[in-house]
């Protein structure tokens, strides 16, 4: 029975191994193309980037789809990378765009997304006092400011009087 079931725990393994060594190199890195932003509205600057096309690639890149044409990427001050622009045309319409690059040495095709939208995404500005906990401040409520003020007062007496109380010498 043992024997058994070591045989086929190593012909499963076989054919494990077999099947992980025929996977394509190339898909484990097959790289994308990244779109800043990945959402933009009509006549906005769209800034593409790629690892995909090695270390001294170019690419040329397609934004047709959007309708803003043909752009070239080339190899930018990091390693490796490839970056290229391009502006959506003010006559864009909403939705979501494909836009492609080909590698010029390999000929590899990479694609990224980009959603155009009416509006402008909303940038959100913090208000209000920081709630840091021990050692922020108060906060707007007079109340609290007025206790805390009082709440120092006495004790700054209090230290005054007994620092007084044992420079004169009455016991403490």
């Amino acid at each position: 029975m043992r024997r058994t079931a070591r045989l086929l725990s190593g012909a499963a393994l076989a054919v494990a191994a077999a099947g992980l060594g025929s996977v394509p190199a190339y898909a484990a890195d097959a790289g994308s193309l990244e779109v800043f932003p990945s959402s933009v509205v009509p006549g906005g600057q769209v800034s593409v980037n790629t690892t995909a096309c090695g270390d001294t690639g170019t690419a040329a890149g397609d934004a047709s789809a959007v309708g803003a044409g043909s752009f070239t990427l080339a190899p930018s001050t990091h390693k490796g990378n490839a970056i290229g622009q391009f502006r959506v045309p003010p006559s864009a319409q909403p939705g979501t765009y494909e836009i492609v690059a080909t590698c010029a040495e390999d000929g590899k095709r990479i694609t990224g997304d980009l959603v155009v939208t009416l509006t402008a995404p909303q940038q959100v500005h913090p208000r209000g006092s920081v709630k840091t906990g021990v050692g922020g401040a108060l906060g707007p409520d007079p109340v609290q400011t007025a206790a805390g003020i009082a709440a120092l007062a006495v004790a700054a007496a209090g230290g005054t009087w007994l620092l007084h109380r044992r420079a004169r010498g009455d016991g403490i």
